[in-house]
């Protein structure tokens, strides 16, 4: 893979895209660089007022709509309130947090990263024309989807592995999209990106001293949030392949300019994720149909 940065981003002019957690990090970096090259944007956030603050500089190309992916009410005026879109990038994540609950109940972290959004992706399938983007990580290489226990209700709360239950279900879930989206004859796209190892907020709210642990691995090892931003940008413009997964190419997959990317081969199992997928719907309630 060549060196793609934000310099070969096709022009977006009259495009709309749907970037959750944009508030921050990755997100914010994303909707930076695609308003650059002339897209409308929509910052989904839960922190409207930080939200606020990125959107200024960006003009009328960028909105700022209420979105919190713990709460699935959230999620559905979101979803009722929004009109089209061209491309929705799942992108909002939490990371090793002490045991929290969302407002559905769900822990905090699968609930978050994965069912807000398969929630989110559901009730907006209709309205997006082109391709869902969802962001995964290279820690979902620790983690094992327990469908008896998901919401770690029975288990001794672990947060790394939740943590990375929660991103291998958001790559399990964007190969299933892709599979489903094939199997009914859609044009649409699900494509899964990671950020390979950046610094943004996401290592400083684990309530630990992690977050002095992680500040330094910052410090010494990560890119910034603008070269991690670089696989999302790529899998959401760029002629991927669908069903795909891209990330850094460079050291270890943890830097570096993007391509396509490896992953476990938990994440490639295809029974665990149709059980995954009915689970998800009977958790959330919502229904995907792709007859629309």
């Amino acid at each position: 893979m060549s060196r793609w940065d934000t310099s070969n981003l096709p022009d977006q002019s009259g495009r709309t895209f749907i970037v959750t957690g944009a508030n921050s990090g990755l997100g914010a970096a994303t909707v930076r660089a695609l308003a650059g090259a002339g897209a409308n944007v929509v910052l989904a956030c839960r922190n409207v007022a930080k939200a606020e603050q990125v959107a200024a500089p960006l003009g009328d190309r960028a909105v700022v709509r209420k979105l919190d992916l713990a709460d699935l009410a959230s999620v559905r005026a979101f979803a009722e309130a929004t009109d089209r879109a061209d491309v929705l990038i799942n992108n909002a994540g939490v990371m090793a947090l002490p045991e929290l609950r969302t407002a559905d109940g769900f822990e905090m972290q699968v609930g978050t990263n994965h069912l807000g959004h398969f929630a989110l992706t559901g009730l907006l399938l209709d309205k997006i024309s082109e391709r869902i983007v969802t962001v995964a990580s290279g820690a979902h290489i620790i983690g094992k989807i327990d469908l008896d226990d998901l919401n770690w209700e029975r288990r001794k709360y672990q947060r790394w592995q939740a943590y990375g239950q929660a991103k291998l279900a958001n790559l399990m879930f964007a190969r299933e999209l892709h599979r489903r989206l094939t199997a009914a004859g859609s044009s649409k796209i699900s494509v899964a990106a990671h950020p390979g190892y950046a610094s943004t907020e996401l290592q400083s709210h684990t309530e630990s001293i992690q977050d002095a642990v992680m500040w330094l691995g910052n410090l010494l090892l990560a890119q910034n949030a603008e070269m991690g931003s670089l696989p999302t940008l790529y899998a959401a413009t760029a002629d991927v392949e669908p069903g795909g997964y891209y990330g850094p190419t460079g050291w270890r997959g943890l830097r570096g300019y993007p391509g396509a990317s490896g992953s476990s081969k938990a994440s490639r199992d295809e029974a665990v994720a149709r059980g995954l997928w009915d689970l998800s719907e009977k958790l959330t309630g919502v229904t995907y149909d792709f007859a629309k």
